[in-house]
């Protein structure tokens, strides 16, 4: 009769049958919080179909176990080097660890595996190639270094001539004086002139009779 109460008591209070709605209960198998009004059924069900993973932690299904921790937990057996490898650093044995992964040389790009990969470069690395720029052959392991050197250089030295270069300028073309026209002469400078003709004309003919008269005596 007082569970009737109570419950008849919390159907007619909306606060109370709210607060019990959510109240919420801790399965003792997979420490999850579940409705209160629900654990009984759930810790049955949960107790007999999930399973703690002892590696992880995780809740997995009984049945599903094995496959669980073959694909999460297992050991892996690497067919390159045969080393037997946690899962957990699997993905990093196969990227960085395995010796017998196959990796690429930085000078030729020829892939071999990376236990061989030192030796390999010590030896691709002397091989030398020729520096179109300063005309020299550079060794493959310098080449890098080199090139940068080599440009930064030349740039230096492209920049210098052109600032230390003189721009001579063009010479400026004058156009010539404009000739003057000759000036008018006033009427008195023109008489003159005449008188100065006639005066001339005349002494030449006085010379010439002169001149005729002696030669014929």
């Amino acid at each position: 009769m007082a569970a009737a109460a109570t419950a008849a008591d919390a159907g007619s209070d909306p606060s109370a049958a709210l607060a019990a709605a959510a109240a919420t209960s801790t399965c003792a198998h997979c420490q999850r919080e579940i409705p209160s009004s629900n654990i009984d059924l759930h810790s049955a069900h949960c107790a007999r179909n999930l399973q703690k993973c002892e590696h992880c932690g995780e809740m997995v299904a009984r049945k599903l176990m094995d496959e669980h921790y073959n694909e999460s937990h297992a050991p892996v057996n690497c067919t390159l080097c045969k080393e037997i490898v946690t899962r957990e650093i699997w993905d990093l044995h196969k990227s960085e660890q395995c010796p017998q992964r196959i990796v690429a040389c930085e000078y030729c790009e020829f892939e071999l595996p990376a236990v061989e990969l030192h030796e390999h470069q010590d030896v691709c690395g002397n091989r030398t190639e020729f520096c179109q720029t300063c005309k020299k052959y550079v060794r493959l392991r310098e080449w890098i270094g080199h090139e940068i050197q080599c440009h930064a250089n030349a740039n230096a030295n492209a920049s210098a001539q052109t600032s230390s270069a003189r721009i001579i300028p063009e010479r400026e073309v004058r156009p010539p004086p404009p000739v003057r026209p000759p000036r008018p002469m006033h009427g008195a400078q023109h008489k003159r002139l005449l008188f100065t003709i006639a005066v001339t004309g005349i002494a030449v003919m006085i010379g010439s009779i002169l001149f005729q008269r002696e030669e014929s005596f």
